[in-house]
This record gives structure tokens, sequence and C-alpha cells, in this order.
């Protein structure tokens, strides 16, 4: 099952409360205070784990508590610190506090831990209050309690290749052509309820070039408003670097107009509202073993007055399949290294940049 949303409680440990004690030992007549500080409660934490893929695990079990910490006891002995609790959601999730809406932390590479819930400090004992003026202090400070948390987790697919385009274009069997994915394969509409992820290599050693890729579940007219799947996919486009825009060039999808199923298609993700209509695309003709020509070379007349590089290909034959994979291959590459190069950019010292030479007076 694959669950991309979920909402849970946190309660780190609340901390112990210091004890009143004296000592009582022989030949000592007037022991003094001897009372611990009680232990600090667990925290909660969250760490991001490339072994998960969903939150499945967060919308069956919402409710995390960790360990308090014990009481202080006497002979000046502090009780022992409750157990912390790590919780691990998968790379490319978002931590939301679920009551103010403002965003915690971007899960966005592996081994990623931060503190969601601080336990509690555990409370002084009375040894901790003895003065030479109160010598005998029966007072002793409770524990403070552990944080209480509401949070909301959004998992964003990390993807290099977001498949889009209309449902029953082709985009499960291409995936499943290009890469070891197994997605369900059927010929009607919405076959696909979940996106599936499968990492496509391309060359041999040592220029061998991997990249995944995303099949996001069909879009249609309106999905940004909630239409078929809606936007509870269109946010996993978000992180992919490249899209590659698969339209129908065969009879089978009623649509007499590509052209116009382009259009649409980018109207949504425009209207989304995460520049997603600014990302590099590949358009794709699919289908083309069984294409009607004259839908097909309206497509073609389409993108070269747009400027977009068209594939057409048969996923089931075959044929541009190899041809599109190396586009996609070349294209991923040179955005990592327009990336690479931006964040390097930014990095750099305020004090690499030359100063102006100053003009001799």
């Amino acid at each position: 099952m694959f669950i991309d949303e979920a909402k849970i409680r946190v309660k780190a440990g609340d901390g112990g409360n210091g004890c009143v004690a004296f000592r009582r030992e022989k030949y000592v007549p007037r022991g003094g205070p001897s009372g611990g500080d009680g232990g600090r409660g667990g925290d909660i934490l969250m760490e991001s784990s490339e072994r998960h893929n969903t939150l499945v695990h967060f919308r069956f079990n919402p409710e995390y508590k960790a360990q308090r910490g014990r009481h202080g006891e006497g002979s000046n002995r502090t009780g022992r610190e409750g157990e912390s609790i790590v919780l691990k959601v998968p790379v490319g999730t978002i931590l939301y506090d679920d009551e103010t809406g403002e965003k915690v932390h971007d899960f966005s590479s592996p081994d990623e831990r931060i503190v969601v819930a601080r336990g509690g400090r555990g409370g002084r004992g009375n040894a901790q209050f003895a003065t030479s003026t109160h010598q005998a202090p029966r007072e002793a400070e409770p524990g403070r309690p552990g944080e209480e948390r509401h949070y909301r987790l959004e998992l964003k697919l990390l993807a290099d290749v977001g498949l889009v385009g209309y449902p029953n274009v082709g985009k499960s069997t291409l995936i499943s052509r290009i890469s070891a994915a197994r997605p369900k394969i059927a010929d009607y509409p919405f076959t696909t309820l979940q996106p599936n992820l499968g990492v496509v290599v391309v060359g041999k050693e040592p220029d061998e070039k991997s990249f995944v890729v995303a099949d996001i579940p069909g879009l249609i007219e309106g999905a940004h408003t909630g239409a078929g799947l809606g936007t509870q996919f269109l946010r996993h486009i978000e992180r992919t670097r490249l899209l590659v825009h698969l339209v129908d060039v065969s009879d089978a999808s009623g649509r007499s107009d590509p052209a116009n199923d382009v259009k649409v298609i980018t109207n949504e993700l425009a209207s989304f509202g995460a520049h997603l209509e600014d990302k590099p695309m590949l358009m794709v003709a699919s289908k083309i073993d069984v294409a009607n020509k004259d839908k097909l070379a309206k497509l073609n007349r389409f993108c070269k007055r747009q400027g977009l590089e068209l594939f057409p290909i048969s996923a089931v034959t075959g044929k541009g399949v190899n041809e599109l994979k190396r586009a996609m291959a070349e294209k991923v590459e040179e955005i990592r290294r327009k990336q690479s190069s931006d964040e390097v950019a930014r990095e750099a010292p305020a004090s690499s940049v030359p100063s102006a030479v100053k003009p001799q007076s």
C-alpha cells in the first residue's frame, strides 16, 4: 500500500522527580541530604532511511511516546534516563507542524536525523539545595514534562525523470520496458493508482549512466482542482529534474487532437503552482506501432513550433525506446552538472571574489 501523507502525535518522556533523602550511616550522627536527581526523559528523533518508501507504518500507528526518566534515589543516585525513540521515514519526506503549518524539515538525503520532541529535564534532589545556612533541605524539584507535538508528514518521491500524460498512454508499459519495475498494465484508464519507481541504466562500464524514473498516475483536465486522481500525485513531480510527456497517437484514446492533449496537461502542471511548467521536457509519441498518421504528423508540427524534441516510440515492440533512453540520460546528466555548478557557485566564500583595485592617489 502506497501512503504518501500521514499525521502523527509524538510525546517525549517526562523527566524524573528529584528525591528527598538523608544519609543514615553508622557513626555518622548528622548525615546530610543525599537525594539524587531525576533522570532525563527520552527524546523522539526522526531519521530518513532508504529502506522505507511509504508512510504506511504511520497511518496505522499514529502515536509515539518515549520513556520517562526514573526518579532520583537516596545515596545521591541519579535516576536512569528514559530511552529515546527513532522514527524512520523515507527519503523525500517533508515534516510540517500540523498546528502552525510551518515546515520543520525536508529529508532530502539518507541518514538525516533530527529531534522532533525533546525529553523533559530531571528534577533536582534535595542534595542540590544544601547550603551552609540551610543544611537539611526537605525540598526537591519535580521533573519537567517532555514536549508533545503534532506533525504532518508528506512524501514527495525523489526521481530524476517523471513520466506524465493522460491515463492509458503507455507510461507503465514504458517504465516496465526500460527498467526492472513491474507496474500493473491494462487497457483501461487509471490502471496506475500509485507512483512506480524504476532505475534505468544506459551504456556499459566505465561509461555507464543511471537515473531514476517515476511513473506518475494519469492526469486529466482539472487535475489541479482534484479531478481524477487530482493533486494526490502531482506533488511527486515537484522534485524531478526532467519531465517526459507521453502522447497517445493511436485511435485508442478517442481524442482527435494530440496538440490539445499536450496543452491540457501543460496547463494542469502550470495550475498546480509549483513551477512544474518550467521544468525541461521531452515529448514522446507513444504507440506508433498502431499510430494514426494524421495525429502523428499533427503532433510533430506542434512540437516543432514549440521547440520541443519529439521521440516516436512503441514500448510494445521496442522501436525508438533506446533512442529515448539515451536522450533522457544525456539530459539528466546535463541538468545534474548545471545544478552542481550552481551549488558550488552559491557555496563559494565571499573572500574568493576579487575585490576592486583602489586607485592610487
